[in-house]
């Protein structure tokens, strides 16, 4: 187990919503050259998915009401592109979670690990938030957009509070959802400032919080490091916040319950490392 110790002052770093930074022990045991060939790997992987099942699902669930069956190609298609990129994963805190009730997901993120780990083994079928990039991609974008994965394009407030909105709906159709509160990947072993917009939307809605931890995905396909390394991801599901009673005046004081229990279950290490 690899212990991780916040560098400042943990109390401060939280009230002012700053960046958070974790030591480390990581441990990697495979080399460079074998994480660079299956990063390659990979993204082969997916490239195929997109460009050969991806069209023949648009083509069959486009107009159909029930998409569960598109919502299972696409769970399958996460699992087998997380296992070519050498990713096993154990999951924490599924008790924390009722049959019968829609949650906001708000989760750390410091990989493209990270996007499939919390769509496939949440335990809840959902809707994501996704860059505004991706869902440009021809093929890919509109089979996202048939997953519920909404784009916010956070330079445009106006189009921001639109894709709330769509995120509401997808909501109020039963489904939880999930946010990267930082807003996009953050390096590896930090925390990034957390964005507001998972907060309205929970506010919006009423539904119940679940703070996610999401650790070593950092060191197994960090950002910016072009590489894939096998290991374990460890996703942590915490305790539910609930959000009825609550209102827009108290949305940081939120902010900051979620950040600091993400921060303090990042803190302390994982199972692999």
């Amino acid at each position: 187990m690899s212990e991780h110790l916040i560098t400042k002052p943990f109390a401060e770093l939280i009230e002012r919503n700053e960046k958070i930074v974790f030591s480390s022990n990581d441990v990697i045991t495979e080399s460079r050259l074998i994480g660079k060939l299956r990063y390659i790997w990979c993204w082969i992987v997916v490239s195929f998915l997109v460009l050969v099942f991806v069209p023949i699902l648009i083509a069959i669930y486009r107009f159909k009401k029930n998409r569960e069956g598109y919502f299972n190609w696409c769970d399958w298609g996460g699992r087998v592109w997380m296992k070519s990129a050498g990713a096993e994963i154990i999951v924490k805190g599924k008790e924390n979670l009722k049959e019968d009730e829609s949650y906001v997901f708000i989760s750390n993120h410091r990989s493209y690990l990270d996007t499939a780990a919390l769509y496939c083994y949440s335990g809840k079928r959902m809707g994501l938030v996704g860059k505004k990039e991706l869902l440009k991609v021809p093929i890919f974008g509109y089979g996202m957009g048939i997953a519920n994965i909404i784009a916010i394009d956070r330079g445009n407030p106006k189009k921001a509070i639109e894709s709330m909105q769509k995120a509401r709906k997808v909501m109020d159709d039963g489904y939880s959802f999930g946010v990267f509160a930082e807003g996009g990947r953050a390096y590896p072993h930090e925390l990034f400032p957390f964005k507001k917009g998972a907060f309205h939307l929970a506010l919006q809605t009423g539904a119940p919080i679940i703070p996610v931890a999401i650790k070593n995905t950092d060191w197994m396909m960090g950002k910016k490091r072009g590489v894939a390394y096998a290991g374990t991801i460890e996703m942590v599901l915490l305790p539910p916040i609930e959000t009825k009673d609550l209102e827009t005046k108290d949305l940081m004081d939120l902010l900051k319950k979620v950040r600091e229990m993400i921060a303090e279950e990042l803190s302390l290490g994982s199972c692999e490392s």
